[in-house]
């Protein structure tokens, strides 16, 4: 019921940007929590940025604050991410996924459903 697709990964050097696209089935982005979360070789998945539906709240990880930008296109049901001044150790696997509103979108396990992920490689 619920498709995710990431795309906008790549390799960039470090103080790039790259922007992540997220295309979502109809009214997921609008209505359900939405995050992208990032996973490096040998480390726990992280949440980079999370948000509630609407204007209910986004949280960031402390190590992306004021680098990432989460968005959200409703109309054309497409999550962003915006990540400016890339750093290498942000080099990870690149999720985005879903959860049902009526939990606490800041907790990832209020996240049911997942994309296939998008690679992003930063280079010094």
């Amino acid at each position: 019921q619920v498709q995710l697709v990431e795309s906008g990964g790549g390799s960039v050097q470090a103080g790039g940007s790259l922007r992540l696209s997220c295309a979502a089935s109809p009214h997921i982005v609008s209505h359900y929590c939405m995050g992208w979360f990032r996973q490096a070789p040998g480390k726990e998945r992280e949440g980079v940025a999370l948000g509630f539906p609407g204007s209910r709240g986004t949280s960031y990880a402390g190590s992306v604050e004021g680098r990432f930008t989460i968005s959200r296109d409703n109309a054309n049901n497409t999550m962003y991410l915006q990540m400016d001044s890339l750093k290498p150790e942000d080099t990870a696997k690149y999720s985005c996924a879903a959860g049902d509103p009526g939990l606490n979108c800041f907790s990832v396990g209020a996240y049911d459903y997942w994309g296939q992920g998008t690679q992003v490689t930063v280079s010094s």
